[in-house]
């Protein structure tokens, strides 16, 4: 019998998820892929964007470049999500399926006026605009601000500011320039444990970089950041992260659990609602130690493999039989064309066991091919 899937986003989890369906059962299925950007950005390019190790083109591609056999993209902003009766409505049009897949990722909220002030960097015109600055940038105070959590890939703005210290450095200003890294946590990606979290700050530091943990921002002005525990820094350049939220047309609807995302169960990624599921960041998974699992593109792309694989078992009257393990790895770029690469179980209790490896020329390399690979094997 055929069937119909509702794929919700064409970010990570979205694309494999909708890619895996369509090499497997594509024929016999239609695949329904729900976006509302035509450019579909490789979210961990723009940190080379932001610093000019890339041009614009270079970090997305037509989302429309997606489909293949049973895949259909639909592009327009998702007005309705109903997970009771596994449908959704967009551009006035509504969609029903058989089973759906909420890959929606986070909603980004700019609070305290930011963009007046600096760039985010999450964004393709926030980075192209930041690497626009920092070309110019000749002497004085660099800050990158995190004035919030969770926000996704926990090492993205240690990355940033490590890159940026780099880029400051070939240009031969380190002698005129501050770079500081402001933030709410107590120490750099401490879901991983105190180790890789003493390893990072320690890397950070080496850079130059100057570390202010447990710095939660409560107001910025054009030059001026105030943190909740009275200190005020000023910046002449700002690279920061939007507050990140789970999407307002999921928020309204009973996926959503008392953490404000959408709560799943942490081996299947089902939901509630039968034959719904939501992976990547719109979702919240406690580990043992009392921390979320953090959101991070890698454990999307795991959770779709899983999600995929079972409806495929479902289709076939199959028993579903995969799990997310909790595995995952991500790199820590470094810059001077170096990275580190960290990654575990974090599943394993009662602590995840994530380990960093020595941080060497390889490990950017890989990083580099992974972005190639990506592009042409979804593109």
């Amino acid at each position: 019998m055929n069937k119909t899937i509702l794929v919700l986003g064409a970010g990570t989890g979205g694309i494999i998820t909708a890619k895996k369906l369509s090499k497997e059962i594509g024929r016999n299925t239609k695949i329904l892929l729900f976006e509302k950007e035509e450019k579909n950005v490789f979210a961990p390019s723009l940190l080379w964007l932001m610093i000019g190790k890339r041009k614009p083109r270079q970090v997305y591609r037509n989302t429309r470049k997606i489909e293949g056999a049973g895949i259909e993209i639909v592009i327009g902003e998702i007005e309705h999500v109903n997970p009771e009766n596994i449908s959704v409505t967009i551009n006035g049009k509504e969609y029903n399926g058989d089973y759906m897949v909420v890959s929606l990722g986070i909603e980004q909220v700019l609070e305290h006026n930011l963009d007046s002030y600096g760039y985010n960097f999450y964004t393709l015109d926030g980075a192209i605009k930041f690497n626009e600055k920092l070309n110019n940038f000749k002497e004085g105070k660099i800050a990158i601000l995190i004035p919030s959590l969770p926000f996704k890939c926990p090492a993205a703005p240690y990355e940033a500011a490590m890159l940026v210290a780099n880029s400051i450095d070939e240009k031969r200003l380190s002698d005129v320039t501050e770079i500081s890294l402001y933030s709410p946590e107590p120490g750099p990606m401490g879901v991983a444990g105190k180790e890789l979290s003493d390893s990072v700050r320690q890397l950070i530091e080496m850079k130059g970089i100057t570390y202010y943990p447990e710095h939660q921002l409560v107001s910025a002005t054009e030059k001026t950041l105030t943190f909740s525990n009275g200190r005020t820094s000023e910046f002449d350049l700002l690279a920061f992260t939007p507050k990140h939220q789970c999407p307002s047309v999921v928020g309204k609807t009973n996926l959503i659990g008392k953490s404000g995302w959408i709560e799943v169960d942490r081996n299947t990624m089902e939901t509630q609602f039968q034959n719904v599921y939501a992976i990547g960041d719109i979702t919240s998974i406690p580990l043992e130690m009392g921390k979320p699992l953090p959101k991070a593109g890698v454990f999307a792309h795991s959770q779709a493999e899983t999600v995929a694989h079972n409806i495929i078992q479902k289709i076939a009257g199959k028993i579903p039989d995969m799990a997310f393990s909790g595995n995952g790895q991500c790199f820590l770029e470094l810059g001077g064309g170096k990275a580190g690469f960290a990654g575990g179980n974090f599943y394993n209790s009662p602590l995840p066991d994530v380990k960093m490896k020595k941080p060497g020329f390889i490990w950017h390399w890989a990083k580099v091919w992974f972005e190639k690979y990506w592009f042409f094997k979804n593109f």
